[in-house]
């Protein structure tokens, strides 16, 4: 049995550099970071994934087996295409970002390598949206997630890069996602993207129509917030000196995702507000100890670093007061 199945896309390679401008290293883009994370949080993690026969192709094979997550698709491709992402924090603390793509081949999954066994064999499916900028290699990611809706798995997705991956085309970013939306139980997407897909006051009749849960990140300084059941969760951020906050979001989802399992979540219906609540602590922590660690492979964290993390922040209170 598998708790977390991970559908990817491409390498995103955030390139290391010195200060001020930190860059940061990401395996295989946000599905691999969230199957790292979520193994690192104790939970069988498997990735469907094509990797570049290349040093970071390598590297990212290696991270994946460092932390027990199983490669589904383990294929190494001669003529690898990889995105070279720039991040560095503006002065007022936003990110960002600038593009570069190699040459190469395409890395997206077909429906052949995405197999109905191992999907059948999982219980939370989780896919970002990048794999679904391309058609017709995006039917492997739909026909993932609607397997894993129609098997009764709990299905998460990630909405993100619409500017880079749909070329700032919102309309198809739109429809994409709102075309995969019916196979979906919990959704995550940046304050940004609220936008995108109508604005907050949408939010509500996006959930009622896809009997969804919507998260918001906005993690750093601000914590994240959570439409449920018609109400909202707010959980605020962790106060901690964030040198750059790449890598956060994925810490957080991993770690969510993690929580939910953990409590023995299987399918949308186990998830009540309490588990949702815990879940969105959980990996707050884990996404502001993602920041204040500078990096996405390295600081993921364990659950015996977040129980160390909230112990010591209890003692700091207790000699505050």
């Amino acid at each position: 049995m598998t708790d977390l199945y991970c559908i990817g896309e491409m390498v995103i390679d955030f390139i290391p550099g010195s200060e001020p401008a930190s860059y940061i290293r990401k395996a295989g883009g946000a599905p691999a970071n969230v199957a790292i994370a979520a193994a690192k949080n104790g939970l069988q993690s498997s990735m469907a994934c094509k990797v570049g026969d290349d040093d970071f192709g390598h590297f990212l094979m290696r991270t994946l087996e460092e932390y027990h997550v199983k490669a589904a698709t383990p294929k190494l491709c001669e003529e690898a295409i990889t995105t070279m992402a720039f991040v560095t924090l503006s002065e007022n603390g936003e990110r960002v970002f600038t593009f570069a793509r190699k040459p190469g081949a395409d890395m997206m999954l077909t429906e052949e390598e995405i197999l109905d066994e191992d999907i059948a064999d999982s219980v939370i499916i989780h896919a970002g949206s990048c794999s679904l900028s391309a058609e017709p290699e995006a039917a492997a990611t739909v026909k993932a997630m609607r397997l894993g809706h129609e098997k009764g798995k709990l299905v998460s997705f990630d909405v993100n890069y619409r500017n880079v991956m749909w070329k700032d085309d919102q309309e198809k970013c739109t429809k994409a996602v709102m075309d995969v939306l019916p196979y979906v139980d919990l959704l995550k997407i940046s304050e940004e993207e609220v936008e995108m897909m109508g604005g907050v006051s949408n939010i509500p009749v996006l959930m009622e129509k896809n009997n969804i849960a919507i998260v918001i990140e906005t993690l750093g300084s601000e914590g994240a917030q959570a439409f449920f059941n018609g109400g909202v969760i707010r959980v605020p951020g962790r106060k901690v000196k964030a040198v750059d906050a790449t890598g956060a979001g994925d810490a957080f989802w991993g770690a969510f995702l993690s929580s939910l399992r953990i409590q023995g979540v299987e399918k949308a219906s186990d998830i009540t507000e309490p588990i949702i609540r815990k879940a969105m602590d959980y990996g707050n922590v884990s996404g502001c100890i993602c920041v204040q660690s500078k990096g996405a492979i390295v600081s993921i964290p364990t659950r015996a670093m977040i129980e160390e993390f909230l112990h010591n922040e209890e003692l700091q209170k207790k000699n505050e007061q």
